[in-house]
């Protein structure tokens, strides 16, 4: 097994590791370790079935289910289809705009997933790269006068799929009623301290950030966006191309992410698996 570092912000590729196989308490040590320094490992060559994926994924703890029903995988409710695959009726099988913004998975429930493991079972030639932001990075850039105005703020999450799945040109399946009573946000802390590293992040992103608890409308806006514009600075950000059959595994607990477009007559056809989290702090 090789570990790459492919970027000095964030991410590295692991060479010769079966993630569908065995793995001795050693190498998942060696792993554990590379995860925690780079944020984002990139297992190459996989060839998993939903059953191998889900159980390298319950080696990073319990797994959560997506409120998006519509878009699991038959018969197992822990894995979500991102794709622009259609079934025979010409429904979609996935999600086929998933994350065309700068998100963190799921910060808008009181407890967001620790991590997000999204394998390439088929990739565009063309497009559809996924771009990652070291939210450790962007705090150190952040000023030290401005560390010290947003180190006891707060900040409401929410998902307003609604808005999304309205717009002229998604697709997407509209919610149940039932779903639309969960979506009632959360509010977490704007700087995160991980709790393995201990090293501390921004934690607001563009797409469900909302607003700054006890802020002025207007300046809660002001601020928000300059904590976003420190977020998403190239400095911070590593590109990933996806390879068939990558497996990437990411920290949402330090990064922010964003999906790229592809052409229209590609197939992007991509299952994820969510790791449960803790209450960030």
């Amino acid at each position: 097994m090789q570990i790459n570092a492919l970027s000095d912000v964030c991410g590295a590729e692991v060479i010769g590791l079966d993630c569908g196989g065995p793995i001795d308490d050693q190498a998942f040590e060696t792993i554990k370790q590379a995860f925690a320094d780079h944020s984002v490992l990139i297992f190459r060559d996989q060839n998993l079935s939903p059953e191998q994926h889900l159980e390298f994924s319950r080696h990073w703890g319990d797994l959560n289910s997506h409120i998006l029903t519509q878009y699991l995988l038959p018969g197992y409710p822990e894995l979500l289809a991102v794709s622009n695959k259609k079934d025979e009726k010409g429904e979609p099988l996935g999600i086929e705009d998933a994350g065309r913004y700068w998100h963190t998975d799921v910060s808008y429930e009181d407890v967001p997933p620790m991590g997000s493991l999204l394998y390439g079972l088929e990739v565009p030639t063309e497009g559809g790269d996924t771009l990652f932001a070291s939210q450790y990075r962007a705090y150190e850039n952040v000023p030290e006068y401005l560390k010290g105005e947003i180190a006891s703020l707060k900040a409401r999450h929410r998902f307003n799929y609604v808005q999304i799945q309205s717009s002229e040109d998604s697709n997407r399946k509209p919610l149940t009623e039932e779903q639309k009573k969960q979506l009632v946000g959360a509010v977490h802390p704007v700087v995160r301290t991980h709790p393995e590293t201990g090293r501390k992040a921004l934690y607001v992103n563009p797409g469900f950030t909302e607003s700054l608890i006890d802020v002025d409308e207007h300046e809660s806006r002001a601020l928000l966006d300059k904590l976003f514009g420190y977020a998403t600075d190239p400095a911070v950000i590593y590109r990933h191309k996806w390879q068939l059959r990558d497996l990437v595994f990411w920290d949402n607990r330090c990064l922010m992410h964003h999906a790229t477009p592809y052409p229209a007559d590609s197939i992007r056809h991509m299952h994820r698996t969510t790791v449960a989290g803790s209450v960030p702090v």
